[in-house]
């Protein structure tokens, strides 16, 4: 019998399959709105161009400049650009970065939402927005901030590069380890985070192998989606907290940073969070962060911190940070323990479980 639990399912609307950019404008219209903003990064600006020229007069116009880490300096630009438009609501073409800005924006003036996805990031479908102002990574948690649609459509990943797609499937493959021991776990989730994960371990091999491969895109967008949910819908723990540590202190890449950390931070849970791991632990054969650690190195994920330019000086001064403001996690939270876990990860060592 479960234990007793709480879950409150995440109002979104979501829209999954090929060809499903067409109904951008279709769900502008559902939502009551007519003067859309057109998010993107500077590398994604054709994308959000063309989708604005295919949108006609239901765009306003675009604004390309969305930052990794969400700067505040960045959403203040977007701000203006809205006002001066005359927008009613946003339309986020991308990732994490542009989804992010997104999210600023509604949070700061409650703007309907619409994202259309085109990496693993999966934050397109929770209530959470980290944004970074002077050296410091914050987090806030509002329903405003979560979109109010979201637009799966497999073909636009086709050209997502292979080192972006498996950065960005692990990525979101650390959402559903976190949300399984998380404090307010369900079986809800927990099933969603098992199957998340099936089907981003069966996606990802597939995408190195054949980027081309629709079905295995379509399957990877899924599960994405899934972990998604799962970091929505429940609290996150070690990894998140370092993720966004290292982030906003030393502007590490994100997707990069939690491929690495994926599985030390897993391996440091898994001897406090066995049981609730156990679906996770058997999809990778026993020993959840050397298993992940394995995966990720026979797809090619970075497996070092010292690649991103970190210094052993640098881990000292984030397992000091890491262990400020308490939080709850399966294991209790030391800071020799971190500085050890982040000297494994930055030498790029194989995990292991004490």
């Amino acid at each position: 019998m479960p234990d007793i639990f709480i879950y409150n399912a995440s109002p979104c609307r979501v829209i999954f399959g090929s060809g499903t950019l067409a109904k951008v404008a279709e769900e502008i219209a559902a939502l009551g709105c007519s003067r859309a903003l057109v998010l993107s990064t500077p590398f994604q600006k054709p994308d959000a161009e063309m989708l604005a020229e295919r949108l006609g007069n239901l765009a306003v116009g675009t604004f390309t400049e969305a930052a990794m880490h969400t700067p505040v300096g960045v959403t203040e630009k977007a701000m203006a650009a809205y006002t001066a438009a005359d927008a009613d609501c946003v339309v986020a073409v991308g990732g994490g970065s542009t989804i992010g800005l997104g999210k600023a924006i509604a949070w700061r003036n409650d703007a309907p939402q619409i994202v259309v996805a085109t990496t693993y990031a999966g934050s397109e479908v929770t209530d959470i927005l980290g944004q970074t102002e002077n050296g410091k990574k914050s987090t806030v948690r509002d329903a405003r901030i979560r979109p109010e649609t979201v637009i799966y459509d497999p073909d636009l990943t086709l050209g997502l590069p292979v080192a972006m797609s498996v950065t960005s499937g692990l990525n979101a493959m650390a959402h559903a380890v976190e949300g399984l021991y998380a404090p307010d776990a369900n079986p809800v989730t927990s099933l969603m985070a098992v199957e998340g994960l099936r089907a981003l371990k069966s996606a990802l091999p597939r995408i190195v192998e054949d980027p081309d491969n629709a079905d295995a895109r379509s399957s990877a967008l899924y599960g994405s989606w899934l972990c998604g949910i799962v970091l929505g819908s429940v609290a996150m723990s070690l990894h998140h907290k370092l993720c966004h540590t290292l982030g906003g202190a030393f502007d590490t890449p994100h997707a990069e940073t939690h491929a690495i950390l994926l599985p030390h931070t897993a391996a440091y849970n898994a001897p406090a969070a066995s049981q609730q791991l156990s679906g996770a632990i058997e999809l990778f054969g026993g020993d959840l962060g050397g298993g992940l650690h394995d995966f990720a190195r026979s797809i090619g994920a970075p497996l070092s911190l010292r690649d991103l330019g970190l210094t052993p000086k640098d881990l000292a001064v984030a397992a000091e940070m890491a262990v400020q403001n308490p939080y709850r996690n399966p294991r209790e939270v030391t800071r020799d323990g971190i500085l050890n876990l982040l000297t494994r990860a930055h030498a790029g060592h194989r995990p292991i479980a004490t």
